[in-house]
């Protein structure tokens, strides 16, 4: 049933935000450390997991893929909630972890789909006229 992926999304959201408070409390910062991505991790792992046992109907996989659809601009809302001023204000360090988190995240999800082959890889072919619509 579909609703299993909505119980599979909440337990991996409650580990996630414990196991991000825990990490912030051991690094001394009075905030939630990591927890959305954690929740993420875990709901990934949990549901190919679960899969590859047979213990996932395909009906609670939909369940499943429905939620990590929408999680993403879950997580831009609770990104657009942050002090992001407070954030930039720790400087060219801010700036820099930032881009470069960016630059490996695109090379990682790159890799991994190349690895995996799950995925068609769009290439551009240069030889294909451009259609001007005038």
């Amino acid at each position: 049933m579909i609703i299993y992926g909505t119980a599979l999304l909440a337990v991996c959201y409650l580990l996630g935000d414990l196991i991000g408070k825990l990490l912030g409390a051991l690094l001394g910062v009075d905030a939630n450390v990591g927890g959305v991505a954690i929740a993420m991790i875990l709901l990934i792992t949990g549901k190919e997991l679960l899969a590859k046992r047979n213990l996932l109907p395909q009906v609670t996989q939909f369940g499943v893929l429905y939620w990590a659809g929408m999680y993403i601009p879950i997580v831009v809302a609770m990104s657009a909630g942050q002090n992001v001023v407070a954030a930039m204000s720790g400087g060219m360090v801010a700036v820099l972890v930032s881009a470069v988190s960016l630059v490996i995240t695109v090379l990682a999800v790159r890799w991994f789909n190349k690895l995996s082959n799950d995925y068609d890889t769009f290439e551009w072919d240069d030889n294909e006229k451009s259609i001007i619509i005038e």
